[in-house]
């Protein structure tokens, strides 16, 4: 790791993985990016352009970004950032055992929490596996352009390389952020994920929807599930964002006047930005509704627990994948709290 500093590709270099690894490659580090070849087309005739709610604003030129769809580019790594679809996680550890050198740091960088099991169930013991986190989404504008619309930090668990990687990458946009418990902000951050499907299932911006009662009360009701849930399964989920989970399903039922007037002024949210998931629907791409609001019903079954909340919501995101249309804030409401 001499020179220029640790090797990085990014397997799965969509909108987090380009916004994540442009971000690591301006602040000096040689990167990777792997991909789909429509991504690889873009890139190479405008190059990589990164934004954010603040102004902030960063290009690579098309010359600068080293952009492929084959994943023996792995071989060179030293950091492999995993940052595919979450059911694409057990593929992404096939192509990192067939190409990766033995003894690469992954790092997770994906929704969810059962990936960083899938990938240590796929390396065998190879490579060292790192839990990570992206706190804020990303928009693809076009033309090679990526847009961080909310605030956010890219955490990842401790290590001897991610020590060295986030000492390298400093601070400011390319920031890397360590932590001790992981784990515990990975069930924070599914937790607020829980918006991700109220958001596609909407049909709105971030901004339009969040001012919308009953589109957040479908929000709280699903994230105080959940934390019933860790509380019967002795998780504790670490703080994310602005507000203690508890506190945030109190302020996300609060009514319009005071949400907007008070807790919303706080947040900042781009209004370009829409969740993952909104995405995914607009483009007839499979979400990883299973892999989030999925993940807490798979817990209850195994506690034995009602998740009737969760459980309607990915039905319903099932149903819009399929064609069904944008549900009005009381449509939702009464399909989900049935009320």
């Amino acid at each position: 790791m001499e020179g220029r500093g640790p090797r990085v590709a990014v397997l799965g270099a969509g909108s987090i993985g380009c916004f994540v690894g442009g971000a690591w490659q301006s602040a000096g580090l040689p990167v990777t990016f792997i991909g789909r070849a429509r991504l690889s087309d873009d890139v190479a005739r405008h190059g990589l352009t990164l934004s954010d709610y603040s102004g902030w604003e960063e290009r690579l030129a098309p010359g600068e970004v080293d952009y492929r769809c084959d994943a023996q580019a792995l071989a060179d790594a030293d950091i492999i950032v995993v940052a595919v679809k979450s059911g694409d996680t057990a593929q992404a550890a096939a192509e990192i055992d067939r190409h990766g050198r033995d003894g690469a740091t992954v790092i997770s960088l994906q929704n969810g929490i059962s990936n960083v099991e899938t990938l240590e169930q796929g390396l065998r013991g190879r490579f060292e596996i790192a839990r990570g986190m992206v706190g804020y989404n990303v928009v693809y504008l076009g033309d090679g352009h990526f847009h961080k619309g909310v605030q956010g930090d890219v955490w990842t668990e401790r290590r001897d390389a991610t020590e060295d990687l986030a000492d390298r990458l400093g601070s400011g946009p390319a920031a890397l952020k360590l932590s001790d418990d992981m784990l515990g902000l990975a069930w924070g951050k599914l937790l607020i994920n829980m918006n991700n499907a109220v958001n596609a299932l909407s049909g709105k911006s971030l901004v339009d929807e969040l001012r919308i009662r009953d589109y957040r009360r479908v929000f709280a009701a699903s994230v105080s599930e959940g934390l019933r849930l860790l509380e019967a399964a002795e998780i504790e989920p670490a703080k994310v964002g602005p507000l203690p989970l508890d506190l945030l399903v109190l302020a996300l039922e609060s009514p319009d006047w005071l949400f907007n007037s008070l807790f919303f002024r706080t947040w900042k949210i781009d209004p370009k930005a829409r969740s993952s998931m909104s995405d995914d629907l607009a483009k007839g791409r499979k979400t990883e509704v299973d892999y989030l609001n999925g993940e807490l019903t798979r817990l209850a079954e195994r506690l034995r627990m009602d998740a009737s909340v969760n459980r309607k919501i990915v039905m319903l995101v099932h149903d819009a994948e399929a064609g069904a249309a944008p549900l009005a804030p009381a449509e939702l409401r009464r399909a989900v709290l049935g009320r």
